[in-house]
C-alpha cells in the first residue's frame, strides 16, 4: 500500500502540473531481487490506471529505464570516479581479514568499523596499483566530520544536520553495482527528475543525497516525504507483517477504483468536504502542500464503506460481471441471478459478502421461530401461524408468481384483515429465507424462488409454528 500511494501521488503531482510520470525499475540490489517483483508493478500500474509516459516500454530519450541495464553504459561508476577525483569520495579496498585484524584497534580515539575511511589507510599510489591488479573495492561519500548540510523537503521545510552524524555511504558495491542511494542521485538528474516523492524513511538519508547533489553542482529535485502508514494498532503497513497487497484487496472483493480513492486520501486531505473522487477528479484537485505529516491509519472498515459506496453507484451490468461467481459459488439452482444480484448491490461492501445474503435461495437454513415475533411488526409466533395458514390457498392459487402479482394479492388480503403490510409481509419473508435479514423482500423472494419451492417453504413454516 505505502509503494502504490507513492506512485499515485507521483502520478497525481506530475499530471496536475501538466508533467510526465515515469516509470523506472531500481534493481541495484540483486540479492534482493523478487521473482516476478516487476510484472506486480506493470499489473498494479495498469490496473489502477497509473500509466507511464516513460519506462522500459516507452523510451524518451532517457533510457535504458532499467537500473542494470543502466549500469552496462558505465554511467555509475564514471561520476563515482568524478567524486574520487574531487576529493568527495575514495576508495575502499579493505579486505575481511583485514577489517578482522583492525576490528578492535582505536585509531585517534575511535574504534575502526566497517564504514570507517581509517581501513583504507593507503597512498595514492597503492590505490592506482591495486586498481591495476583488478582488486575488488568499493567507493565510499567522503563526509567531513565537521560543519552541517541543511537539505529541504516541501512538506518538512528545511532539515540541518551535523556532518559528524553522517556515515560515509557505499556508492559503488564491490560487486561493480551502485548502491540504491547513488543510482537515484546520479539517474535523477540525468533524466531531468524535478520531483521526487517517497517514504519519509529516507529523510535520515536525504542529506547525504544533498551533498551528492552539492559536490557534482547540480540542483537537486523538489522532495516531498511521505508520512508512515499503520495499521490500526500503529504497526507500519508490511506485505510481511502479513498485512494486504494490491492485488490481495482485489482479491477480496475490493474494487480498484475504490481503493485508488481511499489511499489517496491517506495523507492527503482536499480542500473541500467530500471522500469520493475519480482519478480525473483526483489529477484536478491534487494539492502537494495538503500532505500531512502525521502517520496515516489504514482504516479496513472505512475502505469497506467506501468500495460499498462504488458498487452502489456502479453500472448494473459492470456489477453483475463481476457478482456472477460470486453468485454461482454459493447458487447451483436455476434461478434468475440477475435479479438477485440487483437485490444485494446496494447491500454489500465488498463481493465476498454476497454468500451471506444468498445462501438461503440455495437451501433453506434451520432457524429459530422466534424469528417471527417481531415488536414493531406486532407479529408473534401465534398470529404468523395464522398469517401463513391463511395464505397458503392464495399463493396456491396464484397463477402469476411475478413481483408485482404477488404484491397485489396479498395487499388485498391485507386491506381484508384490516392490518399492516409488515404484519403479514414479516411471517411470508421469514418462512421463505429463514433469514432475519434479506435482500430482498417477501414477494422479491418468491418471485425469485419460484411458486413450487416458495409453496413448500410455507408450509415448513406452518409445520415449525404448528409444534
Amino acid at each position: 500500500m505505502g509503494n502504490l500511494r507513492s506512485a499515485l501521488y507521483e502520478f497525481l503531482i506530475a499530471k496536475h502540473a501538466g508533467g510526465d510520470f515515469l516509470l523506472r525499475i531500481e534493481d541495484t540490489d540483486q540479492e534482493r531481487l523478487v521473482e516476478g517483483a516487476v510484472d506486480i508493478i506493470n499489473r498494479t500500474l495498469k490496473e489502477t490506471g497509473l500509466i507511464h509516459d516513460e519506462g522500459p516500454d516507452k523510451d524518451g530519450g532517457f533510457g535504458p529505464y532499467i537500473q542494470s541495464e543502466r549500469m552496462k553504459t558505465g554511467i555509475y561508476l564514471k561520476y563515482a570516479k568524478e567524486l574520487v577525483e574531487k576529493g568527495e569520495a575514495y576508495y575502499c579496498f579493505c579486505d575481511r581479514e583485514r577489517l578482522a585484524s583492525l576490528k578492535n584497534e582505536v585509531v585517534e580515539g575511535k574504534e575502526i568499523t566497517l564504514y570507517d575511511k581509517h581501513c583504507l589507510g593507503l597512498s595514492k599510489e597503492e590505490v592506482e596499483a591495486n586498481l591495476a591488479q583488478g582488486k575488488p573495492f568499493v567507493i565510499r561519500q567522503n563526509i567531513p566530520k565537521e560543519g552541517t548540510t541543511t537539505f529541504h523537503d516541501e512538506l518538512y521545510g528545511d532539515i540541518t544536520v551535523q556532518n559528524a552524524e553522517l556515515d560515509d555511504m557505499i556508492l559503488i558495491k564491490s560487486d561493480g553495482y551502485p548502491t540504491y542511494n547513488f543510482a537515484n542521485v546520479v539517474d535523477d538528474h540525468t533524466m531531468n527528475i524535478t520531483h521526487v516523492v517517497r517514504g519519509n524513511e529516507y529523510l535520515s538519508s536525504a542529506p547525504k543525497y544533498q551533498r551528492l547533489y552539492d559536490a557534482f553542482g547540480w540542483e537537486s529535485p523538489v522532495y516531498i516525504h511521505l508520512p508512515l502508514i499503520t495499521d490500526e494498532n500503529h504497526k507500519k503497513l508490511s506485505k510481511r507483517s502479513g498485512h494486504s497487497s494490491f492485488e490481495d484487496l482485489l482479491e477480496q472483493g475490493f474494487l480498484t477504483e475504490a481503493v485508488v480513492n481511499y489511499i489517496a486520501l491517506l495523507g492527503w486531505s482536499p480542500e473541500e468536504n467530500r471522500e469520493i473522487f475519480t482519478l480525473e477528479e483526483l489529477v484536478r484537485d491534487f494539492d502537494y502542500h495538503r500532505i500531512s505529516k502525521s502517520p496515516a491509519v489504514f482504516d479496513s472498515t472505512k475502505l469497506k464503506w467506501m468500495n460499498g459506496e462504488y458498487l452502489k453507484a456502479m453500472d448494473f451490468d459492470a456489477f453483475y460481471e463481476k457478482a456472477e461467481d460470486y453468485l454461482r459459488a454459493v447458487i447451483t439452482k436455476d434461478l434468475d441471478l440477475k435479479k438477485i444480484a440487483a437485490m444485494v448491490k446496494t447491500r454489500i461492501e465488498v463481493f465476498p459478502d454476497i454468500k451471506e445474503h444468498v445462501d438461503f435461495f440455495e437451501k433453506l437454513p434451520d432457524y429459530d421461530i422466534a424469528m417471527y415475533t417481531h415488536k414493531k411488526m406486532k407479529t408473534t409466533a401465534e398470529t404468523s401461524l395464522a398469517v401463513l395458514t391463511d395464505v397458503l390457498p392464495i399463493l396456491e392459487a396464484q397463477e402469476d408468481f411475478s413481483n408485482d402479482a404477488l404484491y397485489a394479492a396479498l395487499s388485498a388480503y391485507v386491506e381484508e384483515k384490516g392490518v399492516k403490510n409488515g404484519y403479514v409481509m414479516w411471517p411470508i419473508r421469514t418462512a421463505v429465507s429463514g433469514k432475519q435479514m434479506t435482500p430482498g423482500g417477501a414477494t422479491e423472494l418468491m418471485e425469485v424462488l419460484g411458486k413450487e419451492e416458495s409453496i413448500a417453504r410455507i408450509k415448513t413454516g406452518i409445520t415449525l409454528l404448528s409444534r
